[in-house]
């Protein structure tokens, strides 16, 4: 007999066939976020879940699930899911890190660039029909080239940023991470490193690609902002809750600084409501690994991971477990 898998989302049909040929599987066609206790229920049962970001993997998930053996994400962040829940209950977790890194990075820098170079709110002057003359300083922004890039968590998604920064657009790049990169990975993405107070300070735009923990909740607050320059620019692609977005809104909104880019929200999907009404703001839906190639290469290392864990048979490694530890007892 297959183990049986719950697929919490929607994925490709050619990533359910896949599933299917290994495991008993259920799926979501409707695509629905299912509240706590519909997951639980659906749960009964099974050896293994596939998860985006949506659902949240807590304690009493994993309580009330007891045949649960695998939690694997589609998503590099895993911030939704009680990693130190799943470990006790011999639940091993994996997310899908690499896959995803060249695709955020044009994302985050595509962002970036829409929120210097005013595009959206140009999209929408023309929208309401109120261009009707040429003046000399039209919706002007901030150069990108040239400029003083400040990444925040220089990871491989941030490194990748860095990269298109110094490389493509001749860019001076500054970072700050947790643990600074040696001397030859410096050299590749021709980046300094410096503290996050000079970062802040020095940068024109700066990129957070931070990931979530309780140590970087609010990581960019009201006293950050007002560190930064007047002119600069700051686009999130990391997680949301690493940035305070009512103090980004009050910040956008008295013009602390210029502009702002944001895929990730402290609430998502909801967002602050104060971000809507601020022009100056380029908002998106979470998407910044949102390329079809990518989003299946994402999908293809969750059904690794499950393969490994359930069907792969004694000795049989995941590519990419959260806690590894929990494999030694099987």
């Amino acid at each position: 007999m297959k183990p049986a898998v719950l697929v919490a989302r929607r994925i490709f049909p050619e990533a359910m066939a896949r599933l299917a040929e290994h495991f008993d599987v259920s799926g979501n066609p409707d695509d629905e976020v299912w509240p706590k206790e519909e997951l639980i229920r659906r749960l009964q049962g099974k050896a293994g879940v596939f998860v985006t970001g949506s659902e949240k993997i807590d304690a009493a998930l994993i309580a009330a699930c007891p045949d649960l053996r695998a939690v694997c994400t589609m998503a590099v962040g895993y911030n939704n899911i009680d990693v130190d829940a799943c470990t006790a209950a011999g639940v091993l977790v994996s997310n899908a890190p690499d896959v995803l890194t060249e695709t955020t990075a044009d994302f985050g820098f595509a962002l970036m660039m829409a929120a210097a170079r005013r595009i959206t709110e140009s999209e929408h002057f023309l929208r309401r029909g109120e261009w009707n003359s040429w003046s000399v300083d039209m919706f002007a922004g901030a150069d990108v080239h040239g400029a003083t890039l400040g990444v925040l968590g220089m990871g491989r998604i941030g490194q990748a940023i860095a990269r298109r920064g110094a490389l493509g657009f001749g860019m001076n790049v500054i970072y700050h991470n947790r643990s600074r990169l040696s001397e030859a990975d410096e050299a590749a993405v021709r980046a300094r490193y410096v503290d996050k107070d000079e970062l802040l300070e020095t940068a024109d735009h700066v990129v957070i690609v931070v990931p979530y923990s309780p140590a970087a909740h609010h990581l960019i607050g009201a006293a950050e902002l007002r560190r930064m320059k007047p002119t600069a620019t700051l686009t999130n692609v990391g997680r949301g809750g690493v940035v305070d977005d009512a103090a980004l809104a009050a910040a956008l909104r008295d013009r602390t600084i210029a502009a702002a880019g944001l895929d990730v929200f402290e609430n998502e999907p909801a967002l602050h409501p104060d971000l809507l009404t601020v022009p100056n703001v380029v908002l998106t839906p979470h998407i910044a690994s949102s390329s079809l190639p990518t989003r299946r290469a994402m999908a293809d290392l969750a059904i690794d991971n499950l393969i490994a864990v359930l069907a792969g048979g004694r000795g049989a490694r995941p590519p990419t477990p959260i806690n590894p530890q929990v494999l030694a007892g099987r």
